[in-house]
């Protein structure tokens, strides 16, 4: 019998805005207004100084590790952007411009990383998830989350962030195939920043792309510069729209780049090339931006300016209402474990203490506590 081929496929890269403000008119024309990119350079800009100021705030000893965002804003930005209000959005930790666009306050990400679990309590009318941060289990959750969409027949689908590390974690895989084979409509929105912490990409994925993981599943993939806001937009509202109307996953893989280190317990010098790290500054996308509002006569120096003030205005007034939120109460622990709390439980927490010594404190008095007798092998 001849040998004829079993499959063949090719995998589109979008690049709208260049890093010399080269702008493809056919493919950007009426994709983001000018007032709106106005507005999105302007949100990337305060996200960039909430990077640097969080950054000091670790040195500082008033918050834990901080994971830096710079380099990979335009990725969730436009993703955020691009999706309805009622799309959910379920991140790792590296998506904070794309979360503030959506609403969240800035603070709930200071206090999330200060150690206060307030800052995981994201109101339900943001559809937005908490930060994950083991490696890939939000990609479960994301699953999760449209196929319960499609059993009740909304047309509200959820997009998941992860990097080019988490695709050799397992859920990464299970999630895919759960999607694929159920017809789920989730968006896996792949952040490839080239490092997994100090893994490089090379070693994560031996295959020319990551989005060829996808072709595997059945999915209908695409890879974007993640860097061009224009072109992540585009990417993300042809995957909505397949999604919505096939009722199917689609992956995007962004190429990017974190320009800080993995976090701030992380000193990337270590194992990357400064050669490497100078040529993305290079790409910046927030740098591209600017470069294309001014040659379109939308931005200048005053406004940069003025610009600058409010990010550090806005970004104070983050801080401070981070580091003054009232102590917790002692009672949530118990009140947010159920929706009406057990009797036993509430004894307790009225209390502050078990069960059976808040019935009676006097019945542990004198006590002997027999232990197992140790057996022999």
């Amino acid at each position: 019998m001849p040998i004829k081929s079993a499959f063949t496929t090719t995998i589109d890269h979008v690049s709208i805005l260049d890093v010399n403000a080269n702008f493809d008119e056919k493919l950007g024309a009426g994709l983001i207004p000018d007032a709106d990119l106005v507005r999105l350079y302007e949100h990337m800009c305060v996200c960039r100084h909430l990077d640097e100021v969080a950054f000091k705030l670790q040195r500082s000893g008033r918050m834990g590790t901080f994971p830096q965002n710079m380099g990979q804003e335009a990725t969730s930005m436009g993703a955020a952007y691009a999706l309805d209000k009622t799309d959910w959005l379920v991140p790792c930790y590296r998506e904070n411009a794309g979360l503030f666009w959506r609403g969240l306050p800035m603070e709930m990400i200071l206090l999330h990383w200060m150690g206060d679990e307030r800052g995981n309590a994201i109101p339900r009318e943001l559809y937005c998830m908490p930060l994950a941060i083991p490696i890939g289990t939000q990609m479960l959750h994301a699953t999760g989350l449209a196929w319960a969409a499609k059993y009740r027949g909304e047309k509200r689908l959820a997009c998941t962030f992860f990097g080019d590390g988490a695709t050799s974690e397992g859920d990464f895989h299970e999630a895919m195939n759960f999607a694929a084979n159920l017809d789920i409509p989730v968006i896996f929105f792949c952040q490839n920043n080239f490092w997994a912490i100090s893994v490089p990409g090379k070693i994560q994925c031996s295959a020319p792309t990551v989005a060829q993981r996808a072709v595997a599943y059945g999915m209908d993939t695409i890879q974007c510069d993640g860097n061009d806001i224009f072109a992540v937009v585009y990417c993300v509202r042809k995957a909505a729209a397949l999604a919505r109307e096939k009722g199917r996953p689609f992956f995007i893989e962004a190429v990017t780049y974190r320009l800080g280190d993995h976090t701030t317990a992380d000193d990337a010098r270590r194992y990357r090339d400064q050669a490497e790290v100078d040529a993305w500054k290079t790409r910046d996308p927030i740098l591209r931006i600017r470069k294309f509002l001014t040659t379109r006569g939308l931005w200048d120096d005053a406004k940069e300016a003025a610009l600058a003030e409010r990010a550090q205005r806005d970004v104070s007034s983050a801080v401070e209402r981070a580091e003054s939120i009232a102590p917790p109460n002692r009672d949530d622990f118990f009140n947010n474990m159920f929706a009406t709390i057990p009797p036993d439980l509430a004894l307790q927490r009225d209390t502050m203490q078990t069960h059976g010594i808040g019935q009676d404190p006097s019945q542990i008095e004198g006590a002997v506590i027999e232990l197992p007798a140790k057996t022999s092998h």
